[in-house]
């Protein structure tokens, strides 16, 4: 995955596109689970935040400010009843407890100190192909953890072992791969349940989720630090699903990295739609002809719209798609620069199915919220609640699409 930009992309270049290599028709459903090791104070981040992502669509969202997992999408709150989202956000309040207890865990492992940000962060979920009949069969799974902004753990449900991507994930590693019962649950939660849950949503939004949305497609200019360039740039915004593609052409040919052309690649807006912008500095007297293609295949739309070279340095109106573009990069450029401070990491609830055994509160499982955690380093019991579906694993527990708990000694945990 590489280093991230902040703690809502981090996971962007993970985020799986609806068409495999041969064109068949996917879909997918992961979690992302994010905690802060303390409380910027900035509006809009909070420590702890918790989402559920169909089809790279919020289907759900819980943070510490409102402690309340609630539904995103309309057809998310008609179908699912309200015990659904009671028990959610009960499961969803464990998880912040137990992220606050983990950061901790991890700053003692590395030696940071409390003045510093720090961010755990875990991405779970599956992807399904669609096959003739309708039915779904799963493609592949994930099961992935992040911290301050660099892969930590990941599992490889293929060979059911833990992959260490750093070497301070490695003690993990080895305790987890030495625990049968925790791999088998792992792989079974992303090749079936996870796929149940999948198969559930998608019928429940598959009318929603079908639905194209066509790009909005600007280009413009603007003036640089340097008065001879001026930076020429193509805009598609508002379009779904973020599958895109997009070309400036100077005189019919297409312009590439070595000619200087840069991309933000595909981002999210507000309303479940996405953006993509692409520039290139150019020279102000250039009298070339450029031009700026989009083709988005799920809306039936090709664009092709001219610049034409005034000599200004700016171009046309561009209305509000573009001031909310510039608002997503204002926020961009704040997350960056915590990243760049080492500020982002990554997480989810996965980290329940411990390998170290304690006491759970309110149940009768052994169960350690210390996963990460060193023999020497005393875990902090918490209660861990599920959702609302039953899910037999050996002796069995209940959880919910996201929710991978580890149960050890025969009662079911409530």
């Amino acid at each position: 995955m590489g280093r991230a930009t902040n703690w809502i992309f981090l996971f962007l270049p993970l985020l799986w596109l609806n068409l495999v290599a041969a064109k068949r028709e996917t879909h997918s459903l992961h979690y992302i689970y994010t905690a802060l090791s303390r409380d910027l104070g900035l509006p809009g981040i909070h420590k702890f935040t918790a989402m559920g992502m169909l089809d790279n669509r919020m289907i759900d969202y819980f943070d510490s400010k409102t402690k309340q997992k609630v539904p995103k999408q309309t057809w998310m709150k008609a179908q699912l009843d309200p015990e659904y989202w009671v028990k959610g956000t009960q499961s969803r309040l464990s998880k912040q407890q137990w992220f606050e207890v983990n950061i901790n865990i991890l700053k003692d492992r590395m030696r940071q100190n409390d003045s510093d940000l720090h961010v755990l962060q875990w991405m779970v979920g599956c992807e399904g192909e669609m096959q003739e009949d309708g039915t779904m069969k799963f493609h592949r799974g994930m099961d992935r953890y992040n911290y301050d902004g660099t892969d930590f753990l990941s599992f490889d449900n293929f060979h059911s072992v833990w992959v260490a991507l750093v070497k301070a994930a490695e003690e993990t590693k080895r305790k987890w791969d030495n625990d049968t019962i925790l791999n088998n649950y792992t792989k079974s939660y992303v090749e079936n349940e996870c796929m149940q849950w999948l198969n559930k949503f998608w019928s429940y939004g598959m009318n929603q989720l079908k639905t194209a949305s066509p790009p909005e497609v600007y280009v413009f200019a603007r003036d640089t630090n340097i008065e001879s360039i001026i930076r020429l740039t193509c805009l598609a915004t508002g379009f779904y699903p973020r599958d895109i593609i997009m070309w400036i052409k100077r005189d019919g040919r297409k312009l590439y990295r070595e000619d200087g052309l840069e991309s933000s690649g595909v981002r999210p807006n507000e309303d479940d739609t996405f953006q993509r912008r692409d520039s290139v500095e150019i020279l102000r007297k250039d009298k070339s002809k450029y031009t700026c293609e989009v083709i988005h295949e799920a809306s039936r739309v090709n664009v092709m719209k001219e610049w034409k070279n005034s000599g200004s340095g700016s171009g046309g109106s561009i209305g509000g798609a573009v001031v909310g573009f510039l608002v997503l990069v204002l926020v961009t450029v704040v997350l960056w620069c915590l990243y760049k401070k080492c500020i982002i990491g990554g997480e989810h609830n996965r980290f329940q199915g411990s390998h170290h055994i304690g006491s759970a509160l309110n149940s009768s499982y052994e169960y350690d919220i210390n996963f990460l955690a060193d023999d020497n380093i005393n875990g902090v019991p918490l209660t861990i609640t599920g959702d609302d579906i039953s899910y037999k694993a050996n002796i069995g527990t209940i959880c919910s699409p996201e929710v991978v708990l580890l149960p050890q000694n025969g009662n079911q945990h409530q």
